[in-house]
């Protein structure tokens, strides 16, 4: 640590400008490839630490202060106020005898000595992309926790996503203002997708004197928001950049899940119930309920599994098939004639490919980049219908539910608030004690700092050789979908030595699950590679 730390140290300061920023005539070439390197330590034992930015990598002399919580009356009763500067949070925590020690990221928490004094700090914070439960909770606690804990009274709302900082008005955030919008879903400050002007955003940064910029977003916002830090940093500018990863699909990247999916999970169970209670009512019912998902079938997974009243999850990540010996058509057919009634739950990213290109939306993107889909559920119910109509054997009523928009307005539920107080907690700890440049979330139950690649290079997707979903098939008891060479194909790509050879077709799920289960633990780092490799899908990243 200390030679990445003198290496970086090295780098000469340059002269500043009357705003603090480092001159565009005196900006050395040297120190914009210091400040672009990645700070990754190793240790002994294959110990590797992938550390994040901090306010003296480019800003040597940046002085620093006592941490004011030592003299909150909150955290009297603590029994350590601070965490030990060493301290990381290992990224893999079930290892075999032997393993290397492996992947680290900094523990969060607050520290003895901050960057910023109280009366210093300006601070802004920004909700962009979609709606979820949980994002005025967020709002609220750093609002509420840089000023009771920091004694900090300028805090910045910017309105309308990134596109705020220089085309809206901003508000102010005082904790009177912010006390109970945690009881409402959406977010006071309105949002966007798009509008990234990374000149434009810094520069406003810049004029209204803003020292640290709280980003709530996706991985599209996440990437927005490691731009605006790498300009910064360009720049010269004492600003502490830090991000709050927000996406409902629960698909971002390392943490262990992000917040609004358990509000999500829980409130999908209602749409699942009016399902099953209008397939249930009828000769022949089928109930069809679309769930979040573009890219990660996670939401449509966990309520499947939490509500157990489900006959059927597709998911972007397992391809289907609708005809033919194993496929869905056929299995519906069988659980109508067993049980009278099914639900089928389905993520809104599953089966595009099956879709016919004329009624894509001809690949374009929304303002975020991401890439626009049919409505599934809307064609396969009209499939479904289809099938059964032209086969004439069986009349079948179908009842199709797409509750959305009602999912992502709604506020975040108990465990949601918590998981969100502690999200802002550990953002505004690091602000303070000087980081930039990383998002926060935990790792294994403990709270750490990321770098921004690392939650930006890949997506956090359902791994269908992972025991998980060994539950879901096990627990609606479906077909895999998946034909003998798909399966072959998975196995090749996780560590085939683990799982004996295939003998015979698969109709109610992987074959010897409970071997892959061993396996778990030896996943490859890029779970996508999988979905890439068994259906061709060429909506990743």
């Amino acid at each position: 640590m200390a030679s990445l730390k003198s290496s970086l140290s090295s780098v000469s300061a340059p002269a500043k400008n009357g705003n603090g920023a480092i001159s565009r005539s005196d900006r050395p070439m040297a120190l914009d490839l210091k400040l672009n390197q990645r700070k990754i330590v190793h240790g002994d034992a294959g110990y590797v630490l992938e550390d994040v930015p901090h306010l003296t990598d480019y800003i040597p002399d940046a002085p620093n202060y006592p941490n004011p919580l030592q003299d909150n009356p909150a955290y009297s009763v603590v029994k350590q106020y601070f965490v030990n500067t060493d301290d990381t949070v290992a990224q893999k925590i079930v290892v075999h005898k032997g393993s290397p020690r492996g992947t680290h990221f900094r523990r969060a928490g607050p520290r003895q000595k901050v960057y910023f004094e109280s009366d210093e700090v300006h601070a802004c914070i920004v909700t962009c992309g979609g709606l979820c439960p949980g994002l005025n909770t967020v709002i609220r606690e750093i609002v509420c926790g840089l000023a009771h804990m920091y004694g900090v009274t300028k805090i910045l709302g910017i309105e309308g996503g990134y596109r705020g900082f220089y085309a809206r008005n901003t508000i102010s955030l005082t904790p009177k203002s912010v006390n109970d919008i945690h009881k409402r879903g959406g977010t006071i400050l309105s949002t966007s997708r798009g509008g990234h002007d990374t000149s434009k955003i810094v520069d406003s940064i810049q004029d209204r004197g803003i020292n640290q910029v709280y980003i709530i977003g996706g991985d599209g916002t996440q990437k927005g928001a490691s731009v605006i830090f790498e300009e910064i940093q360009r720049r010269g500018l004492k600003v502490a950049v830090v991000g709050i990863p927000k996406t409902i699909d629960n698909d971002i990247a390392v943490i262990d899940k992000s917040f609004g999916f358990d509000t999500a999970v829980e409130e999908a169970q209602r749409a699942i119930n009016a399902a099953h209670v209008e397939a249930g009512s009828v000769e022949n019912g089928i109930g069809v309920v679309k769930l979040m998902g573009r890219y990660s079938g996670f939401i449509a997974m966990y309520a499947t599994l939490a509500s157990r009243d489900v006959d059927c999850c597709l998911i972007p990540e397992s391809p289907f098939y609708l005809e033919g010996k194993g496929g869905l058509f056929e299995f519906i057919e069988k659980r109508l004639k067993e049980n009278g009634h099914m639900v089928l739950v389905v993520a809104e990213g599953a089966g595009q490919e099956l879709i016919a290109e004329s009624m894509r939306s001809m690949n374009h993107e929304d303002a975020s980049g991401n890439k626009l889909l049919l409505d599934v559920g809307l064609w396969l119910s009209q499939k479904i219908k289809d099938h059964f109509s032209c086969k004439g054997k069986m009349t079948i009523n179908l009842k199709y539910i797409d509750p959305t928009y009602m999912i992502r307005a709604v506020p975040a539920n108990a465990s949601d608030n918590v998981y969100s107080t502690l999200l802002a907690h550990s953002a505004l700890h690091g602000a303070m004690a000087g980081y930039t440049g990383f998002t926060v979330g935990p790792v294994n139950g403990r709270h750490a700092y990321i770098p921004f690649y690392r939650v930006t290079e890949a997506r956090n997707n359902v791994v269908i050789t992972d025991r998980m979903w060994a539950r879901l098939l096990s627990s609606t008891n479906q077909p895999s979908f998946l034909t003998l060479k798909d399966i072959e194909s998975v196995r090749n790509v996780y560590s085939p030595k683990y799982l004996p050879p295939i003998k015979e077709p698969i109709y109610n799920g992987l074959p010897n699950s409970g071997s892959a289960e061993e396996h778990h633990d030896d996943q490859v780092a890029d779970e996508s590679s999988l979905v890439n490799q068994i259906s061709g899908a060429t909506t990743k990243h």
